[in-house]
């Protein structure tokens, strides 16, 4: 059980729980908690392992959170002040907010055609971003911190908050329609509730990976925070979103009565990919166990804190940058060292040597 705690108490116990008779998690091994009283917050740094992904553990652990402090709203004494206004996602591994789904466990999944598993992976992670999506239902504030790459699922958790802050360098998309697929657990939905439609089909058929900046231009994402200063913009923003909390928690009802997203229209979407994601080629599998070589790769690397190592589409985004620097990795895994666009070797039926997939 969540403690009810006083303004100097920690929040590190939320996970210090004992084992309860459905066998719930007794401690968190994907994330860290802190309470920070001062704002009433309680900030959730994301570390998945073996890789930056929404694997099956990290989706148990943020669920049994969600349970933990909706609990203890549900038992807290009538006197007793609720302790805290935002949960807070963040990421505690550099340059990586999350790099999406566990493409590693959907490879093997689909491959095997065992579409039971794939679903119980898929609707657990759907029944996490509808929880978000409703604030877990109670008067707190959802906000995502996003400081570096924020991919399919991923940039999907980060959708299912009220507020997402960016840092500037961050990079955020859906690479999906690479492997010949599309983001199914909310990324239309949330999406077209923030911009529309039409501009939320673009940015899901386009397999770009979008700058943070330009998220934001388009109302995609709520506040830029320059880099490094991610966490002060955070704590900047609830204290002066605290001054105005009811008036923020009314209209959040009215955007649900507007747009509802209902969790069984999360589920339909869902059973469409379940669909897709059957009918995958071996070469659509292979293109996904090249994004899944990028996942492996990224654990801890300093070239994702560095932005050198970014997943962009085929249509080749790196090429239209004009700072981009050789050696990169491309999103398909292939080692470039030079700018392929040159003179010397385009549109040659054969690659240069130098560059190797």
């Amino acid at each position: 059980m969540v403690p009810i705690m006083n303004s100097n108490d920690d929040f590190h116990a939320i996970g210090q729980t004992n084992k309860s008779k459905d066998n719930s998690i007794t401690s968190y091994t994907q994330f860290t908690t802190r309470y920070d009283s001062e704002t009433s917050t309680i900030w959730c740094w994301m570390h998945p392992s073996p890789r930056p992904c929404m694997n099956g553990q990290l989706i148990d652990e943020l669920v049994q959170l969600q349970h933990q402090i909706t609990d203890t709203y549900k038992n807290q004494h009538v006197d007793t002040t609720w302790p805290f206004r935002h949960l807070i996602l963040a990421s505690k591994i550099p340059g990586i907010y999350n790099l999406g789904g566990d493409l590693d466990l959907i490879k093997k999944l689909i491959s095997e055609k065992n579409e039971d598993e794939l679903r119980k992976y898929a609707y657990k992670a759907t029944d996490l971003i509808h929880r978000n999506i409703n604030n877990l239902d109670l008067p707190i504030t959802m906000v995502s911190l996003v400081q570096g790459q924020a991919l399919g699922a991923g940039f999907e958790a980060a959708l299912s908050c009220d507020v997402i802050i960016a840092e500037k360098n961050s990079r955020l998309g859906f690479p999906e329609i690479l492997f010949n697929m599309f983001p199914g657990m909310g990324a239309y939905n949330l999406l077209a509730r923030r911009i529309g439609t039409s501009l939320a089909e673009r940015i899901i058929l386009s397999g770009r990976t979008y700058t943070a900046e330009e998220l934001y231009d388009m109302g995609v994402i709520d506040v830029i925070a320059e880099n490094g200063e991610g966490v002060q913009a955070t704590e900047h923003y609830l204290k002066s979103h605290n001054q105005s909390h009811n008036t923020i928690r009314s209209m959040k009802k009215i955007r649900q009565i507007v747009h509802p997203i209902t969790k069984q229209d999360l589920f339909d979407i869902v059973d469409i990919w379940l669909d897709a994601s059957m009918t995958l080629s071996k070469k659509d599998l292979a293109k996904m166990e090249r994004l899944l070589f990028l996942q492996k790769l990224s654990k801890g690397s300093e070239n994702i804190k560095n932005n050198e190592l970014a997943l962009t589409s085929r249509g080749g985004e790196w090429r239209k940058v004009t700072d981009a620097s050789f050696p990169l990795t491309t999103h398909l895994g292939e080692n470039v060292t030079h700018n392929r666009r040159k003179k010397n070797c385009r549109r040659q039926n054969k690659l240069p040597d130098e560059v190797t997939s």
